[in-house]
Formats: structure tokens, C-alpha cells, sequence
């Protein structure tokens, strides 16, 4: 690139810094086009709300006079077989590390981050009965996805988790995931990390989830002094949702505490939905290595659900994942963290107060902006 990021933007400096280290999987002479133009012209399209390689290779042509005055597109504009063959092609964990090392320097210190882990399919993205599933970890406070991991096709989330833990910088941060994370291994990896967790249980856990669930509802009812609690009440379009919060840290009767390690309390969420006079009632429990703080278990139990409506909705209708096609070598994935890139650059722009998809038209329209989201000089 002729530009440079701005000097006094880290993050910025890094995004271009970083993503130019990535090793090229072409042969050398088989090269017309450089992977960084390739790159920025795939970030930019979904910036400005494209999807796919169709859209890449049409966002180049219309935009070719302004991309030239920062990319040196010696081959001219890439085709859309031309995307997809460097999509499929490029080294997924390595395309990881860059972006882990970019997230890395835009995230912000929060004490007590919420990191919510959570698994998401791309549907029409099946080959030969296979369904991609990515699993993600989404910093509640910074809004942003710290990183991503593919589930290898013949395996489950069990085994994507540590992988993702491992290669994540979670001192100091509490951990949610439902309740297929909720596994002895995957409690070890973030005590080891040196953060704390927040599991959910459920029948997968056969007797744990029982003593838990049995322990808890009994001292709600008989024993309430033994726990701490506290409470929300959130009232939406005709719903008035009440969740009421325990949690309690004298745990002699569960006879499998010494294989949890960091281990300190269990607790209880029961959500209460009141719409047209109808009540609706569920108990969700949990393994946590939290001390006893209602208020704080409270908060990562709500910063864990964020992850759905602030992340895979997020992704799902504004950049139309769930729709993706792409599932040839590695582009699934690849496109996979382009959009979760795309996503962190939305999200920490903080000069419009507007939502993704207006940003995204905005990008659109107005060169500058699409270059102030991406920053060069």
C-alpha cells in the first residue's frame, strides 16, 4: 500500500501492519494480484454492506479510481474466482493470529471483562452433510470479538474451546459458556488462564446438574439465608421479564467440587416472562469460580446473552452470514473472521451514533468515512 495507517491510531497502524505479515498460500509466479490489495478490498466491501466474491470483484471495478489511490493493484481488479481461490487457499490459524494481534491492540483494559464463548453454524455453507460451526468470544463491555475458531468437522465445540482459550489474553476476565462448555477440561484451561468462569449446566452433566439443581431449588425454599440474591425487571413491548438471581458458596454437599478447579459457588437464574397475563417460568443453574457476589454473577449471566443479540444476530442480518455459500477449502472460515473484522471496525467507529447497517451505508457513500474506518493516512 502507498498509504500508512495514522501514527497516533495503534490499532489502526497494527490492522495494516499485521494483516501485511500474512503469509501468501500462491505460488509466487502464479501472482498478478498482491494478497493485501485483495484483503482491503474484501474488508472494504463488507464495510459498505456487500456479502460475497461476486460483490468484491463489483465493488473493486466501481470503485477502482479511489482504491488505486492507496493500493498499487498492479493486476488490476481481482475476479470473484480470483477472492475465492485466496479465501480458500489462505491458512486459517495464521489468518487468526493476525487478527488476534489487531483485537489485541484495539481492546481496551475492563476490570472483570465479560468474555462470552459461544458456537454459531453456517448453514448454507454444508458440504457433503457437514455443517461449518464457528465458536466465538465476544468481549460484552468492548463489543468486540477478541477471536474465532472453526470446529474441526468430525469433532464438537469441546474440543474448539481450549483451542480458542488457549491463544486468547483472558487475565482477569470472567468467562460464560453454555452449557456444552460447561466441562471440567474447559474450567482447568481458564482457571490456568488466570480468569475466572461462569458455566451453565444442564442435563449433559447428568448428576451434577441434578445435586446442583436440588441443592439450590431446596434452599430457595427452605434456606435462603444461605445464599445471596438479587434481581431485574425489564419490561418491552408488552413483556415484563423478572429474573431473580441466587447464589451460594457453601458447596460440602457436592461430591465432584474437588474436580472443578477455582471452584467456589453454584447459582440459579429464574427468568419469570409475563405477556397478556400469561406466566412463563424457567431455572437456569450453574458451575462458577466466582466468590459470593450476587450482583456480579448477575452481570455475567446478562453480559453471556449478549452474545447472541449483539453478535450472531448482528451477523446473521446485517452481513447475511447464515446466507453465505462460500464453503470451498478454507473460505468459510476465512470470510467467517473478514466479517468478524468487519464487525470490530464498525463497532469501535464512535463518530456516528447510528447503527450497523446505517454505518454500513454511510461507508458506502462517503469515501472519507470508509477511509476513516480503515484509517490509512
Amino acid at each position: 500500500m502507498h498509504a500508512t495507517p495514522d501514527s497516533d491510531d495503534p490499532a489502526a497502524r497494527s490492522l495494516m501492519e499485521h494483516f501485511g505479515e500474512l503469509p501468501d498460500p500462491r505460488v509466487e509466479r502464479t501472482r498478478q494480484h498482491r494478497l493485501i490489495d485483495i484483503l482491503v478490498i474484501g474488508i472494504c466491501t463488507l464495510l459498505c454492506g456487500g456479502e460475497g466474491f461476486n460483490d468484491m470483484e463489483d465493488f473493486g471495478h466501481a470503485k477502482e479510481p479511489w482504491l488505486r489511490s492507496f493500493l498499487e493493484l498492479p493486476g488490476g481488479i481481482p475476479s470473484h474466482d480470483t477472492f475465492n481461490r485466496v479465501f480458500s487457499a489462505l491458512e486459517p490459524g495464521r489468518f487468526l493470529e493476525c487478527f488476534l494481534r489487531w483485537t489485541q491492540a484495539l481492546r481496551r483494559a475492563v476490570d472483570g471483562e465479560i468474555v462470552a464463548m459461544d458456537g454459531k453454524a453456517l448453514r448454507r455453507a454444508a458440504r457433503g452433510g457437514s455443517v461449518p460451526h464457528i465458536v466465538s468470544a465476544w468481549a460484552a463491555e468492548n463489543g468486540l470479538v477478541l477471536g474465532q475458531v472453526r470446529v474441526g468437522d468430525k469433532s464438537n465445540e469441546i474440543t474448539a474451546v481450549p483451542e480458542l482459550l488457549r491463544a486468547l489474553e483472558l487475565a482477569g476476565c470472567i468467562v460464560t459458556l453454555d452449557a456444552m462448555g460447561c466441562q471440567r477440561r474447559i474450567a482447568r484451561e481458564i482457571a490456568e488462564a488466570d480468569a475466572d468462569y461462569v458455566l451453565a449446566l444442564k442435563g449433559n452433566q447428568g448428576t451434577v446438574h441434578q445435586e446442583v439443581r436440588d441443592y439450590l431449588d431446596d434452599a430457595i425454599l427452605n434456606h435462603p439465608s444461605e445464599l445471596g440474591q438479587t434481581q431485574s425487571i425489564e419490561k418491552d413491548h408488552g413483556r415484563i421479564e423478572t429474573r431473580r438471581y441466587w447464589q451460594g458458596d457453601r458447596l460440602e454437599w457436592f461430591a465432584d467440587r474437588a474436580k472443578w478447579q477455582k471452584l467456589r459457588s453454584v447459582g440459579v437464574v429464574e427468568s419469570v416472562r409475563e405477556t397478556a397475563g400469561t406466566l412463563q417460568t424457567e431455572r437456569r443453574y450453574y458451575l462458577s469460580s466466582l466468590p459470593l457476589d450476587p450482583a456480579r454473577f448477575a452481570r455475567a449471566v446478562r453480559g453471556h446473552w449478549s452474545v447472541e443479540n449483539q453478535l450472531h444476530w448482528v451477523l446473521d442480518v446485517q452481513f447475511s452470514e447464515d446466507q453465505s455459500r462460500a464453503r470451498s477449502g478454507y473460505a468459510a472460515e476465512n470470510l467467517a473472521t473478514l466479517r468478524r473484522l468487519a464487525l470490530n471496525l464498525l463497532k469501535r467507529d464512535t463518530s456516528k451514533r447510528r447503527g450497523i447497517r446505517a454505518k454500513q451505508k454511510n461507508a458506502g457513500w462517503d469515501h472519507r468515512y470508509l477511509l476513516h474506518l480503515l484509517r490509512p493516512e
